[in-house]
């Protein structure tokens, strides 16, 4: 017994007729006989009657098709289900996402891929845990995870157990919005000299080069205000508190979550300060190609919104 044997017997079975089956399988009616006749012989039972035109279906048979319906509908079940994985169209996504990108950015995008203006990709599933980029690291080093996206330190790698891809990017100069210096379409570092700051917290490797590379520049600007990420530090900025050098992806979600008149503005840096992204990748863990096509997708929006903003490295 094969599948075109019980094909061809359950079209018979729905049709009662060779030549109408033949037609619904787009086959010769001939073919479909010798299908019929090939499956009597291997189960040493008749399966229908002739009478006239129409194959009339002896009792056994009934309890035949009960089960070549079940077994035919759980093949095409699969093949359905393995064309919808081949076309990245459903499965299970494993992703984890510092803090600033977890607040907004990373879910919106996730929700609008797998919404029915993405294709109707209702087989997709999604666990998403927002992690400090060491703790991504980690995850990625494990296997544990599809792919994290955090911010990028150097030495901070292991090509053995997962792979780094790293967009490069500039620090950005938040400010109340009508702060003086927000008339200026960009800064020196100098200009800072005496304005209070807010720093990530926790001794974050950004806040070291953030501070060396004030003091370089002698500006003089006392810590007031510490978070452990960025989008806290905005309420602080917009309350004329403090300024602040975050990354640019901060900028994005605080013009995305508030769609009024402006509270903060961003400003480039003439003197840049590096604050590069990073996509990790577990080595031993092959990617299916719902998690290549939702890494590509992530990858492409993020450069957009540097692109946009005129902060790539």
């Amino acid at each position: 017994m094969n599948l075109t044997q019980l094909t061809a017997f359950r079209e018979v079975m729905k049709s009662a007729s060779l030549s109408q089956a033949a037609r619904n399988l787009n086959r010769s009616q001939p073919a479909v006989s010798l299908a019929i006749k090939s499956l009597e012989e291997s189960l040493g039972l008749k399966l229908f009657q002739r009478e006239g035109r129409q194959m009339v279906p002896v009792p056994e048979a009934h309890y035949l098709f009960d089960e070549a319906e079940e077994i035919i509908g759980r093949l095409e079940g699969i093949t359905g289900t393995m064309q919808a994985l081949s076309e990245a169209r459903t499965g299970h996504l494993n992703l984890a996402t510092m803090p600033g990108p977890a607040s907004h950015l990373m879910p919106e995008f996730l929700s609008r891929e797998i919404g029915p203006q993405a294709g109707g990709a209702a087989g997709i599933t999604v666990s998403l845990a927002t992690r400090t980029s060491p703790q991504i690291r980690q995850l990625a080093g494990s296997q544990s995870i599809d792919f994290g996206f955090g911010d990028f330190q150097e030495g901070t790698g292991n090509a053995r157990l997962f792979d780094e891809d790293v967009i490069p990017a500039q620090c950005l100069c938040a400010l109340p919005v009508n702060h003086p210096l927000a008339a200026r379409d960009r800064l020196s570092l100098a200009d800072l000299d005496g304005e209070r700051f807010g720093v990530l917290s926790g001794g974050h490797p950004l806040t070291t080069r953030v501070t060396a590379a004030l003091e370089a520049a002698g500006a003089q600007c006392p810590q007031v205000v510490q978070c452990q990420f960025f989008v806290p530090l905005l309420h602080f900025v917009a309350a004329g508190q403090c300024l602040s050098l975050v990354d640019p992806l901060t900028a994005v979600t605080e013009a995305a979550i508030h769609k009024g008149p402006p509270r903060v503005v961003f400003r480039p840096l003439i003197e840049p300060i590096a604050y590069s992204y990073a996509i990790y990748t577990p080595v031993h863990r092959p990617l299916s190609r719902l998690a290549e096509r939702f890494r590509a997708g992530w990858r492409a929006q993020v450069c957009d919104h540097l692109r946009e903003l005129g902060a790539g490295g």
